[in-house]
């Protein structure tokens, strides 16, 4: 993947955070560092005139982006051997491991090449890239987050309503400073001084993130614009039929970059992941609301029926299977999710219902769905909105699996539980993480949100909805 060139605003309470993602010039620092490279100029043996660029690389977690490693680059190939964690030092930041590789890209084990790669602790304060009013800094003014028992979309008295523009997070650029506090070995045994030079990240490579590509869709029908993000897999053939995912965000998303559905969690870049990608070659398709969609009246914008236009049209667009038409959400994406299952009981395949609702007057056509909902038993509004919504599809004859998760266990358990409610093979599924599991201890990260910062870790979840055909 070539290393995309990073410049990102700084975010105001009036405006929102903006990042924007493209092309910009490298640093002088680093010009400086070329131009005297080319001519010789200074130390033989001082790092700095041996650096060729220094690449910030982010992650996306449950949480949201991070920034998580940099990738120094040199002009020789470097031995990784006399490498270790005290050769570099990272402003604000804890080094967890140093090796070297071919590329400016993560990896298990040190490959001998030009760029050396510094990774850092996801858990430093520092590496949030994506933040909001519940436990990852200081948000903007405003909300959208849905409080404690929150939908996220307009819950409550004050919270925001339909047709509401204020953000509810902030994308932070992606920046670090370093300095070789160690010498730095070539293959070929010339020795890279310690230098106190420190190199400022030029370039940023956004893992994942980066495969997505933006547009614009005007939709004839109701005139409204929609700005969406838009992942083709990498050896899509046109002869061929792919499913798509369909994810729609949290209002804390709403009027930020573009990019914002992919950076504040795993909800649409998870589905584009290179181990998914593997079992399931996909589109993933991400809208960026501009405003709140949908609030706790249940009565929705016109972009509510703009996204399933941006669905067909997209589907139009590309070799796209009809029958496997599949959409997530968390929080007002959930309750778009139900809604346009509603409204449009043709549209999709299955849905994946992330701590969402939805009147269970109007319930009725989900029973002939194929549905997996997930909430946090602690959540006061979605959890009971959504046995609600279970009931009423229980009373139409629909069986329905039910289990309670705990909401902190590991990877192998929520491969069991998926694996054990998955053996009932029923259209629906309600599974809920136990109160209490869904909060780290200390974070003041509401049950809400933190039942989708755990969702979409879950595999096993998407397998499922990936088997499903209308």
């Amino acid at each position: 993947m070539d290393r995309r060139r990073f410049m990102a605003g700084t975010a105001t309470a009036t405006a929102g955070a903006l990042a924007v993602f493209g092309g910009a010039s490298p640093s002088s620092a680093s010009e400086a560092r070329a131009a005297s490279a080319a001519s010789g100029s200074g130390s033989a043996d001082s790092a700095g005139d041996h650096v060729k660029g220094v690449t910030a690389i982010t992650q996306v977690f449950g949480a949201g982006q991070k920034l998580v490693a940099v990738a120094v680059e040199y002009d020789r190939e470097i031995d990784g051997r006399t490498l270790s964690t005290s050769t570099f030092t990272v402003t604000d930041r804890t080094v967890t491991k140093v090796y070297t590789n071919r590329s400016a890209d993560l990896a298990q084990r040190s490959r001998d090449g030009r760029y050396v790669i510094v990774e850092l602790s996801p858990d430093d304060t520092a590496a949030a890239l994506w933040v909001t009013g519940q436990g990852s800094g200081t948000p903007p003014t405003g909300g959208g987050t849905g409080g404690t028992g929150g939908t996220g979309g307009g819950v409550g008295a004050g919270g925001p309503q339909v047709g509401d523009t204020t953000p509810g997070g902030t994308i932070v650029a992606a920046k670090a400073t370093l300095t070789q506090a160690g010498a730095v070995t070539t293959t070929r045994g010339r020795q890279y001084a310690a230098s106190a030079t420190a190199l400022t990240t030029d370039a940023v490579k956004n893992l994942i993130v980066d495969d997505f590509r933006q547009f614009t869709f005007d939709d004839p029908a109701t005139g409204q614009t929609l700005k969406y993000n838009l992942f083709v897999p990498r050896h899509y053939n046109p002869r061929k039929s792919y499913p798509l995912v369909l994810f729609m965000h949290d209002a804390s998303v709403v009027n930020v970059a573009t990019e914002g559905p992919l950076v504040q969690g795993l909800g649409a870049v998870c589905w584009a992941s290179p181990e998914d990608q593997a079992r399931h070659e996909a589109f993933v398709l991400a809208p960026e609301y501009g405003a709140v969609v949908i609030d706790d009246n249940y009565e929705p914008s016109t972009l509510f029926d703009a996204t399933a236009n941006l669905v067909e049209s997209v589907a139009g667009q590309y070799g796209i299977d009809r029958d496997r038409l599949y959409t997530t959400g968390q929080s007002m994406g959930a309750m778009m999710a139900l809604g346009l299952n509603i409204r449009y009981p043709d549209l999709f395949a299955a849905a994946f219902i992330v701590a969402g609702q939805w009147p269970e007057a109007q319930a009725v056509p989900l029973a002939k769905k194929n549905l997996w909902i997930l909430v946090s038993a602690d959540d006061t509004k979605a959890y009971p909105g959504e046995q609600a919504i279970t009931e009423v599809i229980q009373e139409q004859g629909t069986k329905v699996s039910t289990a309670l998760w705990d909401g902190q266990s590991t990877s192998a358990g929520f491969a069991a539980d998926v694996r054990a409610m998955t053996a009932q093979r029923t259209p629906v599924n309600f599974s809920a993480f136990k109160t209490g599991t869904t909060v780290p201890s200390g974070s003041t990260t509401s049950a809400h949100m933190g039942t989708w910062q755990i969702a979409y870790t879950i595999p096993g979840i998407r397998d499922w909805i990936m088997r499903q055909s209308r």
